[in-house]
């Protein structure tokens, strides 16, 4: 009997001690004989400071792991490292910093079998790893969207990082993620396979977590991956003049807000701090003020 094989794509950053953790879940995956399945890591650290981690799992596990590097920081390259490492039938994408559940993969496979799709996503939600102050839990910072499964989605709820497509929608492209997309990579990716007539349906029960750690509740974090994001979304070759202008209205708009937005609450407070950040970060490099020299941030 003919047993699909599925390859698991992790791109990950200098997470060395939560690419263990999602390697160990990953290879704990049940299957019921339906598919086999490997991982492919693809580091996008020129330091290979995954390599150590990768050689561990080797060691202790049974699951085939393929090791590649893209030492050009840029998550479009990453991922295109990782699609051309993967062998198999099917390509499943899960982010480094995330925790797959037993039944995981299996779930977003026969979801894909009984839909008949090209492609089936499923929800992230946050798993703190202490208990985050009441401002983080109330203002939603890391809680994502989920859908009626069976839900044919749009390009814009398209997301790599908890998903699982078939391999013969890559077949047309050589490099499928664009690199010019510093950001939103994967929406871009999904626009032109949808306009290519391929369907991508939602499985609410394929859930996966997001590991977030108390480093990521601090203002300071917050605030820095907001600029970052801002300054990252200049390059992106949808921003248009319409979007700087946007964000020198809204600096302004939002910074005299601030002082009433405290008084609402902490929570809307920093919901608004965010997004001063973002468009602050934009308009830093529309006008050539810093230097953007990290790709990421995460700590």
């Amino acid at each position: 009997m003919f047993r699909p094989h599925i390859a698991i794509c992790v791109c990950t950053f200098r997470r060395p001690d939560l690419l263990r953790r999602l390697l160990m879940d990953l290879a704990r995956q049940q299957t019921e004989d339906r598919f086999t399945f490997s991982i492919v890591v693809a580091d996008n650290d020129a330091q290979q400071s995954a390599r150590p981690v990768v050689e561990e799992i080797r060691a202790t596990t049974l699951c085939p792991v393929t090791y590649v590097v893209e030492p050009r920081q840029n998550i479009a390259l990453a991922r295109n490292a990782a699609v051309r490492a993967a062998q198999g039938d099917y390509l499943a994408f899960i982010d480094d910093d995330e925790i797959a559940p037993e039944r995981w993969l299996l779930t977003l496979f026969l979801a894909c079998e009984q839909f008949g799709a090209d492609g089936v996503l499923g929800p992230v939600k946050p798993r703190y790893e202490q208990t985050p102050p009441d401002w983080v839990a109330k203002g939603g910072f890391y809680d994502r969207p989920s859908y009626p499964t069976g839900l044919v989605i749009d390009w814009r709820k398209g997301r790599t990082g908890n998903v699982l497509l078939r391999r013969a929608i890559f077949v047309q492209d050589g490099d499928p993620f664009r690199p010019e997309f510093l950001t939103g990579e994967d929406q871009d990716f999904f626009r032109r396979m949808i306009e290519r007539g391929h369907t991508f349906v939602w499985c609410h029960e394929a859930i996966a977590y997001e590991v977030v750690p108390p480093i990521r509740w601090k203002v300071s974090f917050m605030l820095r991956r907001a600029l970052l994001r801002g300054r990252i979304s200049i390059e992106h070759p949808t921003t248009g003049p319409a979007d700087i202008l946007k964000s020198f209205l809204a600096l302004p708009a939002y910074t005299l807000m601030l002082p009433c937005l405290l008084l609402a609450g902490r929570h809307h407070f920093m919901r608004f701090l965010v997004k001063i950040c973002d468009h602050l970060g934009r308009i830093m490099a529309f006008l050539g003020l810093g230097r953007r020299a990290e790709r990421y941030v995460t700590e």
